[in-house]
């Protein structure tokens, strides 16, 4: 096994990291309010909406990975350059960049695990909070932003990590649209000497590293907002026993 062309294809291929990184906190960020929508109109029961959203995250999450990059990656240009031709628009749809269409795939794919992992954190949270906020005179949007959302996102944390991390493997499969990322310079550069097995250790080794990274990052956020989780049903009760002292003083008040 050459050590050499290990050290020297694991720098070039740290070349592709950055492309990585990318599409998977692209992704990952683009899906937090469009999943969070999803999740909110089927525990609501939205009409339309919810039925929506119900049948894109059946559909998605029941197909492959890679069928979705060859699909999309094949049918979509194809048919926006049919559809440009046919309307006269002078837009060459084959020089978009690959990187475009990465995007896109792996932004479908997390909107549909989002709202899963935003639509079990919403349950875990306490009902009995949602009243107190109530008690407590904040209205419904400020009862979601400051009490119910906030704990519901830190109990996703953990399955956020475990998406990102899978987001990141997924982009292995991106090399198929011809996007240079970590697996696809690994795999150019064994082309010259037929080093594949070599080029696979290189890919497995950062793969890791960034898995782990993430891993560490995550982990970092549950402990920051560990104290915030804690606190924020004791400002809720505070703001309800504030609340019903005040009421009980103005009672007295008007019938000492």
């Amino acid at each position: 096994m050459a050590i050499d062309y290990l050290i020297a294809t694991f720098f070039e291929s740290l070349k592709g990291v950055p492309i990585t990184l990318f599409i998977t906190f692209f992704a990952l960020i683009a899906a937090l309010p469009l999943g969070l929508l999803f999740a909110i109109a089927r525990l609501n029961k939205i009409p339309i909406l919810s039925q929506l959203a119900r049948l894109y995250t059946l559909i998605i999450r029941g197909t492959p990975l890679i069928l979705l990059i060859l699909l999309f990656y094949s049918f979509v240009p194809s048919f926006l350059n049919t559809f440009f031709k046919a309307h006269n628009i002078g837009i060459d749809i084959f020089k978009v960049n690959p990187l475009f269409y990465a995007c896109t795939v792996f932004l479908l794919v997390a909107i549909a695990t989002v709202a899963e992992i935003f639509r079990s954190a919403l349950l875990a949270v306490d009902g009995g909070q949602f009243e107190a906020g109530k008690v407590a005179n904040l209205s419904t949007f400020h009862i979601y932003a400051r009490i119910i959302l906030p704990q519901a996102l830190i109990s996703s944390l953990p399955n956020l990590c475990n998406l990102a991390i899978t987001l990141v493997k997924g982009t292995s499969l991106v090399f198929v649209m011809t996007v240079k990322d970590i697996t696809a310079i690994a795999k150019i550069q064994a082309s010259y000497g037929y080093n594949y097995a070599e080029s696979y250790l290189v890919i497995f080794a950062i793969y890791i590293l960034i898995c782990t990274g993430i891993q560490l990052v995550f982990k970092k956020l549950a402990a920051f907002f560990a104290l915030d989780r804690r606190m924020v049903p004791k400002q809720v009760e505070k703001l309800r026993v504030e609340k019903v002292a005040l009421e009980k003083g103005v009672l007295y008040a008007e019938h000492p």
